[in-house]
């Protein structure tokens, strides 16, 4: 029999920290707005969540003022800037065949 056990597991092993992505729960309810915001236009949307990119980056923003996950740049996590997202909406991707 094993010095493990059922009763204590590997008693030797460290603990592992958290997968990135991975963050504290908001038991305090501080960003409860942005995230109705959020959910109420994916369902009014059809769940089309392009539509609702702004709603997303608020939430995302509101959660790291409160420090319920890491503060990172939002490009890291996929927004662009103003700029960016202005000009990219304003192409025309129609192809022409010859």
């Amino acid at each position: 029999m094993s010095a493990g056990g059922a009763f204590g597991g590997n008693r030797g092993a460290r603990p592992v920290p958290p997968e990135k992505g991975v963050f504290p729960l908001d038991h305090l309810h501080e960003c409860d707005l942005e995230k109705k915001d959020y959910l109420s236009c994916l369902k009014s949307s059809g769940h089309n969540s392009e539509k609702c990119r702004h709603l997303s980056k608020k939430y995302l923003q509101c959660r790291m003022d409160k420090n319920l996950m890491a503060k990172q740049d939002l490009a890291e996590l996929g927004f662009r800037k103003e700029a960016d997202t202005v000009s990219s909406e304003g192409r025309n991707d129609q192809r022409i065949d010859s």
